[in-house]
């Protein structure tokens, strides 16, 4: 991925690290994550586990003096906002509820972060960093104060440019998350430092069938007096080419790279507790309209539709709030006047030494939904979705684990984000930072 996988001249805060996300992200730029924070014990017990370099503090971010930590060339924050740290119509103790796991979370684990938007603004009034990142969701850019907040950061001396990017199109210097998973990114550098070139880092690679040729796809919103919003609801991707900006489509990961296939689904009509029926509906929808396997939604809210494994997944929440639907394979026993067959996930009958009498009867087409596999996604799934690495270590309970990747911030867009403030910063040269030869060659 880089010219040189050596550690940078500069480090960064990561100013609300949960599971290390935007931490894993710089460092696989080659930027040293100097500082950590969270409130979160279990958080910061993961972070430790890996990113034993780092320096550690389990405090929350809102009640602590900046001057309390070393200045870092940049930082990164996830702050709420009280505008939208809590979805409207939500329950406030959530989390003292159970989920589909069974298990419950402590206090401290409630909310997705305590630090604010303004404690950026007072961080960086102390440190003046060089280069400050802010990942929220979109929703945060409703926030009444946010015009005071972004003159706040200008007061300081700050120049910032606002990314709207899903996390599946975050493809500058790898492959984007197998998630759909949109979010805001305000990128401020101080006045004095070069600006970053946006264009190169966050315009992924797409084939334009009008021109035949492999194109940097450009956002194009549909208000232009909105420049700001989730993809395809607010901006679609076209063709950069004058006279031609047709709508063009980045490719994406599936769903299907972040599952782990080797997991048994049980069969739906052996279930001992039926589905619920909104989630039978959602099957049934699905399977009458999408071959399987589908990835289904169990929680109660309506709007909700199955989709398939081989498009990228829905976005990743702190709930386990998604079940894996498939066409479970059959071992069939082939002696006597008949033949049985039983499901693959099952012990295997008895092999006799007289011969081979067992086949297999992969997934294939049912006729019926109760026929069907299915099981909940795991925590694995969820952080190989997020596109944490495989060896990353996890820690706690399924819900905490699943809570933590949730929680976290999708590595490819901060990966990219941060090489493209190391570039304009330190003069950092990355490889492959322009794709368009290597996509070329492919095409």
């Amino acid at each position: 991925m880089l010219i040189n996988m050596r550690t940078l001249d500069g480090d960064t805060t990561d100013g609300f690290c949960g599971a290390g996300g935007s931490s894993e992200a710089a460092r696989q730029v080659g930027i040293r994550v100097r500082t950590a924070l969270n409130h979160w014990p279990l958080a910061v017990e993961v972070h430790n586990a890996n990113h034993p370099d780092t320096d550690h503090d389990c405090a929350d971010i809102s009640q602590v003096d900046p001057r309390r930590y070393p200045t870092t060339t940049f930082a990164w924050f996830s702050p709420s906002c009280t505008n939208h740290s809590i979805a409207k119509g939500r329950r406030k103790h959530i989390d003292a509820t159970p989920d589909l796991f069974g298990e419950t979370l402590p206090d401290e684990a409630a909310e997705r972060s305590r630090a604010t938007m303004w404690d950026v603004v007072r961080f960086a009034e102390y440190h003046r960093y060089r280069a400050v990142i802010v990942e929220n969701v979109v929703d945060a850019r409703e926030w009444i104060l946010w015009p005071a907040w972004i003159a706040g950061m200008q007061a300081l001396g700050y120049r910032f440019r606002l990314v709207c990017l899903n996390s599946m199109h975050a493809q500058a210097l790898g492959p984007g998350a197998p998630q759909s998973r949109d979010r805001i990114y305000v990128v401020f550098w101080l006045e004095g430092e070069r600006e970053p070139d946006f264009d190169k880092w966050t315009r992924p690679m797409a084939y334009c069938d009008t021109c035949e040729r492999p194109v940097r796809a450009v956002q194009a919103w549909k208000n232009p007096q909105r420049r700001y919003g989730k993809y395809k609801t607010q901006y679609v991707w076209r063709c950069p080419t004058a006279r031609c900006h047709a709508e063009v489509f980045p490719a994406v990961r599936p769903a299907s790279d972040a599952v782990d296939w080797t997991l048994p689904a049980q069969r739906i009509g052996d279930r001992a507790r039926p589905l619920a029926e909104k989630t039978m509906k959602r099957i049934q929808d699905g399977f009458d309209t999408h071959a399987v396997p589908l990835l289904v939604p169990v929680e109660g809210r309506d709007g909700k539709v199955a989709r398939p494994a081989s498009l990228p997944m829905r976005t990743c929440t702190a709930r386990n709030e998604t079940g894996l639907l498939a066409v479970p394979s059959y071992i069939v026993e082939l002696r006597g006047g008949g033949s049985n067959h039983r499901l693959a996930s099952k012990p295997l009958a008895t092999v006799c030494a007289s011969g081979n009498h067992h086949g297999l009867l992969p997934a294939g087409t049912v006729a019926a939904v109760e026929d069907l596999g299915f099981r909940m996604l795991e925590p694995a799934e969820y952080a190989a979705a997020m596109d944490f690495p495989s060896s990353y270590i996890w820690m706690g309970s399924k819900r905490a684990r699943v809570r933590l990747a949730g929680n976290a911030v999708t590595p490819p867009p901060a990966r990219d984000l941060f090489a493209c403030v190391a570039e304009s910063v330190l003069g950092v040269e990355y490889e492959p930072a322009d794709k368009l030869a290597a996509f070329d060659a492919a095409a």
